[in-house]
């Protein structure tokens, strides 16, 4: 019996996608679950392209950063508690800030190869909600409790607890191997690559000055649905400027000399999700909707920021796409030249200008700051971790359809461990 050919890979097209406004941390959102910001994001997806039919979308996959126990089955979870049919299959999946981006791609891949003809991806994380861990002595007494034989063993163990066993971990966004927080990673990067404090306070500005802009033309009237009384990102501030932005004091970095890093040019502590629904053209066509946009290429990386260069900036937490676009777009044949369009997360201001330099070193053209992050990026939404790859595929998807004519986009995600998801989105 002769070997089954392998199966021709099909275009997979983005037809849209649905946010809630991202919210600070501790404010509108503060009570919300993940499941719920993800439920509020799907929903708006399914009325917006009418999804509630019976099998309407052949799978839902999603995640989130923080999660609680109770979230182990969050993408399922979402399903039951929206207005997609029960009876669509859902899984989780987690890349740290890569997250959301990872959930396209392994939607996508399905597609591809003809596994289903349309789904949905997404994130949604809360730093608001944030599990609260048991003290791990508390915990390994009250185990040591559970396995006890007899009342008095068990009253023996329980006897070992101290008040201090009663104080929680709380989470710390902090890489385990070095026991430093993103920021302080970004900061040694920053000084590796010469990153300037004004180039960091220009270019957060310009994240907020584009994304008011985008709001104030309708950019986003189909894809973000108002929530818990937010109709816009809530981190966004209209009137920032490098004058107002070099005011602000330094946070990371502190121990080293002329630190830059402020509030103003990183990432706040961001609560959101996002949804983005992807298809088969013949899905679409049969639908009479048009895609925005096709999903072409993807490319993970990782780098060894334990251990690696990282005093050269080659090998910084946050480095991993400077490694994977060149590999992607030497794969795929293009240039930097090639794209209409560059979305890059800005996790910090000085993590987007330390990649772009990368980039530049390892041969590729130098990125057209007219064409990077033309409608804001995270610098102004904020960034709730899972919620972010899903956020910049749809908005990336729509801003190549206005443009009417065929165009390139690329997108770049960096992620805690040291890891990068990146792709490209095309209009033929």
């Amino acid at each position: 019996m002769s070997p089954l050919a392998p199966p021709r890979a099909r275009r997979v097209a983005v037809v849209g996608g649905t946010r809630v406004p991202f919210a600070r941390s501790d404010g509108p959102y503060a009570t919300a679950s993940n499941q719920r910001m993800l439920t509020a994001a799907l929903d708006g997806l399914v009325e917006r392209y009418e999804l509630t039919g019976p099998g309407a979308v052949g799978e839902f996959v999603a995640g989130a950063v923080l999660k609680h126990s109770r979230d182990f089955n969050l993408a399922r979870e979402t399903v039951l508690g929206s207005k997609l049919d029960a009876r669509t299959p859902a899984y989780d999946i987690q890349q740290a800030c890569g997250t959301g981006l990872q959930a396209v791609i392994a939607a996508a891949n399905k597609i591809a190869l003809g596994q289903t003809e349309s789904a949905v991806a997404g994130g949604a994380d809360t730093a608001s909600d944030a599990p609260l861990g048991v003290n791990d002595t508390l915990r390994r007494i009250l185990l040591e409790a559970r396995r006890a034989r007899s009342a008095g063993a068990r009253l023996k163990a329980l006897a070992k607890v101290r008040p201090a066993h009663l104080v929680p971990d709380i989470p710390r966004n902090a890489e385990p191997r070095t026991g430093l927080s993103m920021g302080e990673h970004a900061a040694v990067t920053a000084r590796a690559w010469g990153v300037s404090r004004q180039a960091q306070d220009a270019l957060a500005a310009a994240s907020h000055r584009r994304l008011a802009a985008a709001y104030e033309r309708g950019f986003f009237e189909d894809l973000v649905v108002p929530f818990l009384g937010l109709a816009r990102d809530q981190n966004l501030r209209p009137d920032s400027t490098p004058d107002k932005l070099a005011a602000l004091a330094p946070v990371f970095g502190l121990d080293g000399p002329e630190p830059t890093m402020t509030a103003g040019n990183s990432t706040p502590l961001t609560d959101g999700a996002a949804t983005v629904l992807l298809a088969s053209e013949e899905w679409a066509e049969a639908r009479g909707l048009e895609p925005l946009a096709y999903l072409t290429a993807y490319e993970t990386a990782a780098v060894d920021f334990p251990h690696g260069d990282v005093a050269d900036g080659e090998d910084g937490l946050l480095m991993a796409p400077a490694h994977a676009v060149p590999r992607m777009l030497e794969r795929a044949g293009l240039g930097i030249e090639d794209f209409e369009l560059v979305e890059i997360h800005e996790a910090f201001a000085s993590q987007v200008l330390a990649t772009l330099a990368a980039w530049e070193k390892r041969g590729l053209a130098p990125v057209d700051r007219d064409r990077l992050n033309v409608a804001g990026s995270s610098l102004a939404t904020g960034h709730p971790f899972a919620a972010t790859g899903a956020r910049i595929v749809a908005t990336l998807a729509k801003l190549l359809a206005e443009r009417g004519g065929p165009g390139r986009g690329l997108i770049s995600v960096c992620a805690a461990g040291g890891q990068g998801v990146t792709a490209i989105l095309e209009r033929p």
